[in-house]
């Protein structure tokens, strides 16, 4: 039985939308962080005409980069090894068409698009070492990619809210 049958989850889910160069973030219902398409559901109600990422950061154990577009959707997963616990973490690697890694399999490595960012100023080596860095939190990890982006105090003002 993964987590989030089990009981809710921890964490945040934060839309941050860049239009006319300027960054701002909201909140997005958590059940966000339960399930891909809740997650996509939530972003989908996100009107603009910028581009639009969900932020997910899932129970202090990894984070999830969704950037939807008209044409595709491009993830990423900080830990492929959640998918053995969390519901979303299984979404994101059965759209990826990733398979789930084993039981015994305790690395830590992230799937999806690392290039995810890169056009806002993130290059995906970058990014890997992000994802990789399993000293810090995931909400440490999304705070540095929002650093790195230009949306670091639109994120903290959103955090300080809650």
């Amino acid at each position: 039985m993964r987590m989030a049958e089990r009981e809710s989850i921890a964490g945040f889910a934060i839309a941050a939308v860049r239009e006319d160069g300027n960054w701002q973030c909201s909140t997005l219902d958590p059940s966000a962080l339960t399930e891909l398409d809740a997650a996509l559901t939530e972003l989908r109600k996100v009107r603009t005409s910028g581009a639009v990422l969900g932020l997910l950061a899932v129970d202090d154990e990894f984070f999830v980069v969704i950037r939807p577009s008209p044409s595709k959707i491009s993830l990423l997963l900080s830990d492929a090894a959640a998918a053995l616990d969390y519901d979303i973490a299984a979404d994101v690697l059965d759209v990826l068409r990733v398979p789930t890694p084993g039981e015994d399999d305790d690395e830590v490595w992230s799937e999806g698009d690392l290039d995810i960012l890169a056009d806002f100023g993130l290059p995906a080596d970058e990014l890997e070492m992000i994802a990789a860095e399993i000293e810090l939190y995931p909400d440490e990890q999304l705070q540095m990619i929002a650093q790195r982006c230009g949306f670091a105090e639109a994120l903290g003002e959103v955090l300080d809210q809650d």
